[in-house]
């Protein structure tokens, strides 16, 4: 694996070297964040077009050391470009939640038509490697699985360095999986996505110079959805299903318990509120820089759990997710994840 760390390392020089130019287009275009209510974490206008340069970043290494690109990856770059232009329309025009929503279908079909979806799911209450067919049913679970996804981390993006900073922490965890049950090619992509991301902190971290925006986090929730169904969904391993969730589930939780909250308090799932993870740990008192790095070092523990349930496997590994799962929720019931919050006139 050490051998492929320089795959890492070129899509970090190229998101670093990139985004001041980014930066000064997010001016010209006027795709500036203006804080507008007090939801917002920051104080003062800032550009927010910085996903373009996690997005050439991926685009260029996976053209440098990839090259030809398997059917499966020109669907992962084509969806992922499909999601780019949604992101900064949005970032620059704005888009409502329906133009948005398709765009990820159209995305979500393109990735389906290039062989990626979940065509069968681990039976670990059967033999060793003995799986269940979803038959036609796996092509609404593939689509629903990525329009989630690509969400998600959009709902977390929430602080400086946030949404960033856990899809660095997650794209390793996933490239140390793949790894692991064999799948190169996929541990690659997933490289090169620690990679964009870690070139882009520093200038997103606190204070930040400039926001990845829809353009970046759309995009990275996409690129996950799919890299976890070609990784990992797809292996016969006891533990597949659970294991992306496990990786993700400071975004998939968040998105989950905020949907919950949203409903209890009969507000629009696109209604902003101040009841997600962030907030509640910013209301103990904690500073924005250390409630990203408690939310950093929840990622990192959360990755290392991953890849213990991924070596111990069987019944034992999904009962060991079970309890991390569970562990979860009593802990977000605990902080108030599921109480509904005053809601903001601004949509997320």
């Amino acid at each position: 694996m050490l051998s492929y760390l320089k795959i890492g390392v070129f899509a970090a020089a190229v998101s670093f070297l990139i985004t001041p130019a980014v930066r000064i287009l997010s001016h010209k275009v006027g795709a500036i964040d203006v804080p507008k209510d007090d939801r917002r974490m920051h104080t003062k206008p800032t550009p927010r077009l910085g996903g373009l340069a996690i997005y050439f970043s991926v685009l260029l290494s996976m053209v440098v050391f990839m090259w030809p690109l398997s059917k499966e990856l020109q669907a992962i770059l084509l969806g992922g470009s499909i999601i780019v232009v949604s992101g900064y329309l949005d970032d620059t025009k704005g888009l409502t939640p329906s133009m948005k929503v398709l765009f990820q279908l159209i995305a979500a079909l393109i990735a389906v038509y290039g062989g990626i979806h979940v065509e069968t799911i681990s039976n670990f209450l059967g033999e060793k490697g003995s799986v269940i067919s979803l038959g036609f049913i796996s092509y609404p679970i593939t689509v629903l699985w990525i329009i989630g996804v690509t969400n998600a981390i959009n709902l977390i993006d929430g602080l400086d360095g946030l949404a960033d900073g856990i899809s660095a922490i997650s794209a390793i965890s996933l490239a140390i999986i793949s790894y692991m049950l064999g799948n190169l090619e996929i541990g690659m992509v997933c490289l090169i996505i620690a990679g964009a991301c870690l070139g882009f902190l520093p200038y997103n971290f606190n204070p930040a110079s400039i926001f990845m925006g829809d353009t970046g986090a759309l995009l990275l929730g996409y690129l996950f959805a799919v890299i976890t169904i070609e990784g990992v969904l797809k292996t016969a391993a006891t533990v597949a299903v659970v294991v992306p969730v496990i990786i993700l589930a400071v975004p998939i939780s968040d998105t989950l318990f905020a949907i919950i909250r949203r409903t209890l308090g009969g507000q629009s799932f696109a209604t902003a509120d101040k009841g997600h993870l962030h907030h509640r740990i910013l209301d103990m008192g904690f500073t924005t820089k250390q409630t990203v790095l408690i939310l950093y070092s929840l990622a990192i523990i959360l990755g290392i759990l991953a890849v213990i349930v991924s070596l111990i496997g069987g019944l034992l590994g999904n009962l060991l997710a079970l309890g991390i799962i569970i562990i979860i929720t009593l802990g977000a019931r605990r902080i108030g994840m599921f109480e509904p919050t005053s809601k903001t006139p601004e949509e997320e």
